[in-house]
């Protein structure tokens, strides 16, 4: 059986996605990136063999820019209880789960197969520098499992893995990855991740209204 690899996303409007580096850059021109770094991110995982990609979004009616034919409803809560609650039913339907952002383009196909060769009981996170995450994974998951945890904080992921091992988890760390939110984030992504690794991501760098914010 497949993991279930749910790719949390909102539908890429100006305004409403990558908002940080929007301030930055502009908000259409960000929009742009957060769509060109979704196919990419769906690219990448749907050519992993044991992943089975599936957009868990805001918006399910909503374009994203995908060949989809069922992307499935995050619902209402807070962001703990809308990745429990997708965490939940990838696990029902798939028997494991993996949450990750719809902007991960640089988290290269080598950890999402280091991911999948941990063993399948226990929990896998990957950690991000800011202090996020960037993959959570589990084959269990209890009602309340990931209720008052901070969110979009620089104790997420430490809050997450304290969470875990209290619950009885055994939890397997990935490599340290990071986020792309800030113009230096942006900068590092251009300079670090292979072009192969995220050809939509790239060709849009490589328009001037975009390099020009690439030192």
């Amino acid at each position: 059986m497949t993991t279930a690899c749910l790719v949390f996303a909102k539908p890429p409007r100006p305004g409403m996605v990558k908002t940080r580096l929007g301030a930055r850059i502009g908000h259409e021109r960000a929009a742009e990136l957060a769509a060109a770094m979704l196919k990419d991110t769906w690219t990448l995982v749907s050519n992993v063999d044991g992943l089975s990609p599936i957009l868990a979004t805001t918006e399910p009616n909503a374009e994203h820019g995908l060949p989809l034919a069922d992307p499935w409803d995050q619902g209402e809560g807070d962001l703990g209880a809308r990745v429990e609650r997708m965490l939940r039913r990838g696990i029902e339907t798939h028997g494991r789960a993996f949450a990750i952002g719809a902007d991960a383009p640089n988290i290269g196909p080598e950890v999402y197969r280091q991911a999948l060769g941990t063993p399948v009981a226990d929990a896998v996170l990957g950690k991000s520098t800011d202090g996020g995450f960037y993959l959570l994974g589990l084959s269990r998951c209890e009602p309340g499992l990931l209720d008052d945890l901070p969110w979009s904080a620089p104790d997420t992921a430490a809050a997450t893995g304290g969470r875990l091992i209290s619950r009885g988890y055994v939890v397997h760390d990935l490599p340290l990855g990071f986020d792309i939110d800030e113009l230096a984030d942006l900068r590092r992504f251009a300079r670090e991740v292979p072009r192969t690794q995220a050809p939509a991501t790239f060709a849009l760098l490589q328009r001037p209204s975009f390099r020009e914010f690439l030192g």
